[in-house]
């Protein structure tokens, strides 16, 4: 091999180590917003037979970090983000939030769901000082907080529409500025761009990379888009396919602040993205095998 291919697979090698370092699922974070440590979660269907949605399940989220979950489809992404809301209790293994076991839903959580949680009766600027209100803070506060919040998703001028007079876009940045103004801990969120058009979903990821880095949130979000789990994370969880658990954790070491529509053209998420998807290819194609050989 010539020296400068030799250099060149050696600085590409270099780079590949502090882009994407392979860490593993079991080790521990100091002082970790989220720790879910191996969990299994059984139900019992509604035809009488005990399914597992996840099993020997171990998530940790430190303060202040961006963690995305990639996983094959129905093997149990969205089952983690119910765990660390209260929603569901494991059948064994322990789920802590800010240290603490959770007891029912907290309110450092602030939750983006996939579909529009607005009230469509209620206006733009009601529907943002909706959770400060509910949560005590006098009216003339609240209102004045969700104007500053309205503007800051750039909805100054529509503080009066109701949702259904606005896009898909806007609904999703007046959902940003509901669950921002709460100064929420932690933000769950669950493929909350995915109907959203290419154009639109790269204006919101890099409008969401906006709000976390002021409030500094961590985050944990579920997303079917490995592309978008590397543009957005300090760290990508891939998930096997269900019963889940955790296949490899990547430390995405790319350098903020990121621009969504450049990033995708960097060498180095290039390289991330062929050896994560290489990694989670697998489990795509075993959750098709297994869905052609049960039907569902």
């Amino acid at each position: 091999m010539p020296m400068l291919a030799q250099n060149d697979a050696a600085g590409n090698a270099k780079d590949h180590v502090l882009a994407a370092e392979k860490v593993s699922p079991t080790a521990s974070v100091a002082d970790a917003a989220i720790a879910i440590e191996d969990v299994t979660l059984r139900f019992t269907t509604p035809d009488g037979h005990m399914m597992t949605a996840i099993r020997d399940f171990t998530m940790t989220v430190a303060r202040g970090e961006f963690a995305c979950v990639v996983g094959p489809t129905g093997c149990g992404k969205s089952t983690t983000l119910n765990l660390v809301t209260g929603l569901l209790r494991p059948t064994t293994g322990t789920v802590e939030v800010m240290g603490k076991p959770v007891d029912g839903i907290s309110r450092d959580i602030g939750f983006v769901f996939q579909a529009d949680a607005l009230f469509p009766w209620r206006s733009v600027i009601d529907n943002v000082a909706a959770g400060p209100l509910y949560r005590g803070t006098p009216k003339a506060e609240a209102y004045e907080r969700a104007r500053d919040w309205i503007a800051r998703v750039g909805l100054a001028r529509f503080e009066k529409h109701y949702p259904h007079q606005l896009s898909g876009g806007m609904r999703k940045r007046v959902a940003l500025a509901q669950t921002f103004i709460n100064q929420p801990k932690i933000l769950l969120m669950d493929e909350p761009f995915s109907a959203l058009d290419v154009q639109t979903r790269t204006n919101m990821q890099d409008e969401l990379l906006t709000l976390w880095s002021e409030l500094k949130s961590s985050v944990v979000f579920v997303t079917h888009d490995l592309e978008e789990a590397i543009a957005l994370a300090d760290k990508v969880y891939v998930l096997t396919a269900g019963p889940a658990t955790v296949k490899s954790v990547y430390r995405i070491d790319l350098p903020r602040p990121r621009v969504m529509a450049d990033i995708r053209y960097d060498s180095r998420f290039v390289e991330i993205a062929r050896v994560i998807w290489d990694d989670l290819r697998e489990e795509v194609q075993l959750g098709q095998s297994r869905t052609m050989q049960t039907g569902h």
